[in-house]
């Protein structure tokens, strides 16, 4: 049996970026930001690192980490990040800016299980004007277990689109150092 043929075009719709369909940030950012930033898969190209312990109420019975919890981490290590750099999130919000997840990607290469100390290293990857991207590497006791990209958007208090702070589209012309 064949599917009906819609006389609209389907899109592709990432995890985080189905909450803006039909949004003036979806009209801005269109469909998808295109995530073309491959993580590097050597903790040393990453400029960051943030440490974490998986609980137990994040894992199924069997103790393994369900897949949705690895986004929290990738978040988690993200709002360390800018308070390392001097950003901290809530004067970034204070500051009128908040930076919308548009796409996320993560690719499982071996289960985090309960009690695993991971360690998330963290970089900038592409910066524009209005969006940018963050690769984030995964790892217990130095072995990878996932890699990320997660594409964000600045958007105002109003949730329209806005130009990225001075200071993060400085990272694309590497004035900003980690």
């Amino acid at each position: 049996m064949s599917r009906p043929q819609s006389s609209t075009p389907t899109s592709r719709t990432t995890i985080a970026g189905a909450a803006f369909a039909g949004t003036p940030l979806a009209k801005h950012y269109g469909h998808s930001v295109r995530i073309t930033d491959q993580p590097s898969s050597e903790p040393d190209d990453y400029g960051f690192a943030h440490r974490l312990r998986v609980r137990f109420a994040e894992t199924d019975a069997m103790g393994i980490v369900h897949h949705s919890r690895y986004l929290p981490y990738l978040e988690e290590a993200r709002v360390e990040f800018l308070r390392h750099i001097g950003r901290p999130y809530d004067q970034i919000r204070a500051d009128g800016v908040d930076f919308a997840v548009l796409e996320a990607h993560v690719a499982y290469r071996r289960p985090l299980h309960f009690d695993d100390q991971v360690t998330v290293h963290v970089a900038m990857g592409t910066v524009q004007r209005a969006w940018f991207t963050m690769q984030y590497l995964l790892c217990v006791d130095d072995l990878v277990h996932a890699s990320a990209t997660t594409a964000h958007g600045g958007v105002g208090s109003d949730g329209r689109p806005v130009r990225l702070p001075a200071w993060l589209r400085g990272f694309a012309d590497g004035a900003e150092s980690t």
